[in-house]
């Protein structure tokens, strides 16, 4: 105080090139006062909506799409549109190699500024059944009106066949070029994959009973199919060349079947644990709050495709956290004191965690997702000591994780 000169001061020293306006904020303010300011203790929801930056969408000839002061809300109400606007803007055949250079590697292109990204060449789709399209940019520059956008070009899953289209958020073409490209590796190897498919026949029906209350056996059998193909053929990085490409195709067809062997067993031990831990929560006639609990948690745990979408490496820890479900509720009737103050310990992290899941609407966040897996380990280390966790856990220790990762 008074906070016109504070602010005065604050414009006067503070680069506004560099990093958050926050983060500068609270820097600054530590060192001006002494107190210990981070990026949590800003409130951006508690701002008078005047104080708040109007924003402003436009198309290319200046006509206004949308206004808001929350860019949330923007997104919201017109990002299926964007979307949409650059995939017809982006649509394209990627053309040879010698006709569109590829795009330098992402720390060449830090280091390298000057150097033009390849431009889009052709307007005209194309089916593919191999790697017949040439390199495959990372980036390429889309020009519109004057404008020169980044567009991220990705292999697409179209079934019989892929095509290339570009987005303009990396995050959403890399999950598609992944698809694509698994697609594109099941096409090279139709024949290898029908009887890996045929071995694993009576293995994935012995599975379908337990399976049954989340889907059929057939999307099992094509969870299994598409992890075991992420396994053996699409390690990172991934190919971004004809020649890489096959390569990686020669070299993945001799592991496929004891892969796909291997994603079908632990399937199998999850299905066993889950069927196990529904009996114990049916049976054990839990209080309210103790079974919509554990409900919540079998279903974040176990989804329909949680095969497929679970990573791989969490994957294996499933039978360890379903067990531990059900030791909790062998625990349960002996000392429900105990289980509440386990439970009241766990909650406000949770609760934490939830919250901060339904704000990113969707997109994913990795910090976010480890920390999910850390609340699943600290689950075990309340209720299942027994099992053991890969590292020390403790409601203190999750309190400081989220304060590193998103204080």
């Amino acid at each position: 105080m008074p906070l016109p000169e504070y602010a005065s001061e604050f414009i006067a020293q503070v680069d506004f090139a560099d990093g958050s306006l926050v983060d500068a904020l609270a820097a600054h303010a530590s060192k001006r006062t002494g107190l210990p300011l981070r990026r949590a203790d800003f409130k951006h929801e508690q701002l008078a909506p005047h104080l708040l930056m109007n924003l402003r969408v436009v198309d290319e000839h200046g006509r206004q799409l949308g206004e808001s002061r929350r860019l949330g809300e923007l997104k919201a109400s017109l990002g299926a549109q964007a979307r949409s606007a650059f995939q017809a803007l982006a649509a394209l055949r990627v053309a040879p190699a010698e006709a569109v250079a590829p795009a330098p590697s992402a720390p060449q292109a830090r280091s390298s500024a000057s150097q033009p990204l390849p431009t889009v060449v052709e307007s005209t789709s194309a089916r593919y059944t191999a790697w017949t399209f040439g390199d495959l940019p990372e980036l390429l520059e889309v020009k519109k009106g004057g404008q020169t956008l980044i567009g991220y070009p990705a292999v697409i899953d179209k079934g019989p066949h892929v095509e290339i289209e570009v987005f303009d958020e990396p995050d959403a073409a890399a999950t598609k070029h992944r698809a694509g490209l698994r697609r594109l590796v099941a096409l090279q190897i139709r024949d290898a994959l029908k009887s890996v498919e045929k071995n694993l026949a009576g293995e994935v029906q012995r599975l379908a009973v337990a399976y049954l209350p989340l889907g059929t056996v057939e999307e099992l059998r094509a969870q299994i199919i598409e992890v075991a193909l992420d396994r053996a053929f699409l390690a990172e990085p991934l190919p971004a060349d004809a020649t890489s490409f096959v390569r990686r195709v020669d070299e993945g067809r001799g592991r496929l079947t004891l892969i796909a062997q291997e994603v079908t067993r632990l399937a199998g031990a999850v299905l066993a644990d889950l069927a196990a831990a529904q009996k114990k929560l049916r049976d054990a006639r839990a209080p309210k709050d103790v079974g919509d609990d554990v409900a919540a948690q079998l279903e974040r745990l176990v989804p329909r495709r949680f095969v497929a979408e679970t990573p791989w490496e969490r994957l294996a820890h499933l039978p360890r956290y379903l067990k531990a479900i059900a030791m909790r509720l062998d625990k349960l009737r002996a000392d429900p004191a105990r289980d509440a103050s386990r439970l009241a310990e766990l909650r406000p992290l949770e609760q934490r965690y939830l919250r901060k899941l339904a704000e990113r609407r969707g997109a994913r966040d990795a910090r976010l997702d480890e920390f999910r897996w850390w609340i699943e380990e600290l689950r075990v280390g309340l209720f299942a000591q027994e099992l053991k966790t890969p590292q020390p856990v403790s409601a203190k220790r999750l309190d400081k994780i989220w304060a590193q990762a998103f204080a």
